[in-house]
C-alpha cells in the first residue's frame, strides 16, 4: 500500500496589463492508491512582483512546477509537515478501515 501525495496550484489572479501574478491559490491531496481514503489541503500565497526585474516571469510564460516552486519557497511554509499530516491523516484511515465495520448482522447485502 503507497500513499500518494499530488501538488496543484488550482487558481492564479494576475495584472493583465503587465502580467504579474499577485495571488496563488494552491492544494495538495494524500491519497491511499489502493483504496478511497484521501486528505486534503490548501492555500494561497499573496505575491509580490517587480515587473522590470530580470527574473520576471508573466502569467503567460509560466509553468505549474516554477509556481510551486514560489509556494514551496515562501518563508515559514513547511513542504515536509504538510506531506507528513496529510500521510498520518490517510494512514489513519485506513487503520480504521482495517479494524471497523458497519451493517446489521440480521440484514444481507442485495443480490
Amino acid at each position: 500500500m503507497a500513499i500518494s501525495i499530488t501538488w496543484s496550484i488550482d487558481q492564479m489572479v494576475h495584472n493583465i496589463a503587465d502580467g504579474g501574478v499577485f495571488k496563488v491559490f494552491w492544494g495538495v491531496v494524500g491519497k491511499n492508491s489502493e483504496g478511497p481514503e484521501s486528505a486534503s489541503s490548501g492555500g494561497q500565497l499573496l505575491e509580490e512582483y517587480n515587473a522590470s526585474s530580470p527574473l520576471f516571469v508573466p502569467y503567460a510564460d509560466l509553468t505549474q512546477d516554477e509556481v510551486l516552486g514560489w509556494v514551496w519557497g515562501t518563508e515559514g511554509f513547511d513542504k515536509v509537515q504538510i506531506e507528513t499530516t496529510l500521510t498520518e491523516k490517510v494512514q489513519t484511515q485506513i487503520d480504521t478501515a482495517t479494524v471497523e465495520a458497519d451493517g446489521l448482522p440480521w440484514t444481507s447485502a442485495p443480490d
